[in-house]
């Protein structure tokens, strides 16, 4: 089985790193965007996304670019598994491998406690498992499983 780990830069790459285990024993990569302080998961091979933001005037454009990227990555890499922490860079990835008919496992931001991200809000519904970090966000997804925090 392959996995494809994906996630934005910062806290959302954070919580993807505690995940680490998981990289180690299966085959398997990691997307995330690329930034000033680009990281890199050791061991594992890395691609970039652009950084995204949807206040951007250009948002539409690097979300395209970002879903070209993806698709390509998507066709080379072959994964089984997404897992992803968010945020809007990973969606192309994600919403590919759906639509492969892949498995899509989501696990919503450790600081969302009483509120979705936009990102979950639309993964929400594509998800094969859809992860929540605090018990309170089962009022916003009562789908959703809570097995309390990643860290």
């Amino acid at each position: 089985m392959k996995i494809c780990f994906a996630a934005s830069s910062g806290g959302h790459y954070e919580q993807l790193m505690m995940l680490k285990p998981l990289m180690e024993e299966y085959d398997s990569f990691v997307v995330t965007e690329q930034t000033d302080y680009s990281a890199k998961a050791k061991g594992e091979k890395t691609y970039y996304m652009s950084q995204v933001n949807r206040r951007e005037k250009d948002f539409v454009w690097k979300m395209l670019k970002n879903a070209w990227k993806s698709l390509q990555i998507y066709k080379k890499e072959k994964p089984d598994v997404v897992i992803c922490t968010g945020v809007l860079a990973m969606i192309p990835m994600c919403l590919i491998a759906k639509m492969a008919g892949k498995k899509l496992i989501y696990i919503e931001s450790f600081a969302k406690v009483t509120s979705p991200t936009e990102t979950g809000k639309l993964l929400y519904k594509f998800a094969d498992q859809f992860y929540v970090q605090w018990e309170s966000m089962l009022s916003i997804y009562p789908k959703a499983i809570y097995l309390g925090g990643i860290y």
